[in-house]
């Protein structure tokens, strides 16, 4: 079988798991790389550019290497090969726990326990809880479900189409680096540079991809395209800009303004402004959504594996 087919094989098998079962419960990979990458970080920390990079270099080359390796050594052995990129696909990509998240917080709102609400969002953003309303409470998830949407779905796949395992792997490890130390904290704002400008790199295409597919399936498709088109370039962020604004279009409602996310106050243009406010109900129809646009990702990035290895082989 050829190996283009292995992979689209095993890559929607990994999907299917990630959907029935969510993200692994114990001995989580990303986990396991989150912890080295915090040994390192220990090791080389200064609050110097350079050594940010050489954190990322490690820590993101490390990962790569090690799926580069594993990806040659189940080659030729198209059962072992579809197991690697199942077992990789269902440990790099976590929408159904993204999902479920969203809903526990949604859940929270809709009996009237805002406090619930405020303890589980930690789980999906890092917004200051405490400093949020129901209503900003909700607008936070909406906001969330459609950046991780990219980056817990959508990127990764894009980057396994282009790149196998060790694409899926590489871009898991880029977003997670971003994650632990891209934000502008006192000891990450030069440190994490490389990392969040990496991020910033890597991300391009899933995002954009997932602003399209927004687009499609979303409820106003029109509307979709004209907040991205309208909005997306005044978001302080290159990649949640299009995501967030074809998903405020799509759903009808207004994202973006005022919020606080670690210890600082942020003013965030608005994005679809003719939309209404986000209300509870909009979590669900954000996380069904999201799911569709992973599910298109899905059959694009094959579709595209597919045709461009097939015309090179």
């Amino acid at each position: 079988m050829r190996a283009d087919r292995v992979y689209a094989y095993g890559a929607a098998a990994g999907l299917l798991g990630d959907h029935v079962l969510g993200d692994p419960r114990r001995g989580h990979p990303v986990a396991a790389f989150g912890r080295a990458a915090e040994a390192v970080e220990r090791t080389l920390w200064r609050d110097d550019r350079g050594r940010g990079a050489l954190h990322t270099a490690v820590c993101a080359g490390g990962a790569v290497a090690l799926a580069v390796l594993a990806d040659r050594a189940v080659r030729g052995r198209p059962a072992a090969s579809f197991a690697l990129t199942a077992a990789t696909t269902w440990a790099v990509v976590g929408g159904t726990t993204l999902g479920r998240e969203a809903r526990a917080v949604g859940a929270a709102l809709a009996a009237g326990d805002v406090g619930a609400a405020r303890e589980r969002l930690p789980h999906l953003c890092g917004r200051d809880p405490q400093a949020l309303d129901a209503d900003g409470i909700a607008r936070a998830v909406v906001e969330s479900v459609a950046e991780n949407t990219s980056d817990a779905v959508v990127g990764a796949l894009v980057w396994g189409a282009a790149a196998g395992v060790p694409g899926l792997v590489g871009f898991r490890a880029v977003n997670t680096l971003d994650a632990m130390v891209g934000h502008k904290s006192a000891r990450h704002r030069r440190f994490g540079w490389a990392s969040a400008r990496l991020d910033d790199v890597v991300g391009w295409p899933g995002a954009r991809l997932t602003a399209v597919l927004a687009a499609v399936a979303g409820d106003d498709p029109r509307g979709a395209v004209r907040a991205w088109r309208a909005d997306a370039a005044r978001h302080p962020s290159p990649n949640a800009g299009p995501v967030e604004a074809s998903f405020a279009g799509a759903l009808g409602v207004r994202l973006g303004g005022t919020l606080s996310y670690a210890g600082r106050v942020e003013h965030r243009p608005v994005l679809n402004g003719s939309g209404r406010a986000v209300g509870i109900g909009d979590i669900e129809r954000a996380v069904r959504l999201s799911r569709r646009v992973g599910l298109l990702a899905l059959g694009a990035s094959v579709a595209a594996r597919l045709l461009t290895k097939g015309r090179t082989s």
